[in-house]
């Protein structure tokens, strides 16, 4: 059984996207909200990587019927197939976490589930620009909203945890890895570890003294 807090950080992380009433509306009504948009985001997702590892299945599979014997045809055409078994087992993975859907429906009742996931997610509606401007500074050659939603969302967690909820930065990092793990891929969970390890080292740099400035 997952922690009551895993839980509540996975419940933020999939109704995130999907709530549409203020978080202060949120603490008045029902809990239900946050698993149906939960729910609602997961079925999304399911559909949208079948459908994107059926299309380059489809791809690759007429690339071999028509690459006759020329080598780099059948090369790219291999090259499809294996990214659409890759999309085909990531589409599985998300059905995995879809059959855990009882257990965080379940658990969402937990006082402590409901009360964690309503705190994460108020404080990112409250504090999104200082989470995104932190976020900026980290990112380097990135821009944030170029990032998937996912991985955006998995990082703005993280941060808020780590400058505005008071988790420890080792907490907070090794959880955002682990819901990464969950949810991205093994290139976004990597992606995922180097900015939030920016993140701490920025909180680490200390601010000039007013001697260095005037110098």
């Amino acid at each position: 059984m997952q922690q009551p807090r895993r839980i509540a950080r996975e419940l933020a992380l999939l109704s995130l996207s999907q709530i549409t009433n203020s978080i202060e509306q949120l603490e008045q009504e029902q809990l239900t909200n946050l698993v149906l948009a939960a729910v609602r985001t997961l079925t999304g997702e399911i559909h949208e990587a079948l459908e994107t590892a059926s299309a380059e299945l489809k791809r690759g599979s007429d690339r071999l019927l028509t690459s006759e014997t020329r080598a780099t045809d059948v090369r790219s055409a291999k090259a499809m197939v294996s990214d659409a078994i890759e999309l085909t087992e990531r589409a599985i993975n998300r059905l995995g976490i879809a059959v855990e859907m009882p257990e965080i429906i379940q658990l969402s009742n937990q006082r402590e589930v409901r009360s964690y996931a309503l705190e994460i997610l108020q404080t990112i509606n409250r504090r999104q620009v200082e989470i995104d401007e932190i976020l900026t500074q980290s990112l380097q050659d990135w821009q944030i909203n170029r990032l998937p939603r996912i991985d955006r969302d998995i990082l703005r967690i993280a941060v808020a945890e780590i400058e505005f909820i008071g988790i420890p930065d080792r907490v907070a990092i090794n959880e955002a890895i682990e819901i990464a793990k969950r949810y991205s891929d093994d290139e976004g969970y990597r992606f995922i570890n180097g900015v939030l390890r920016r993140v701490t080292n920025l909180n680490k740099t200390p601010a000039p003294s007013v001697r260095e400035n005037i110098l």
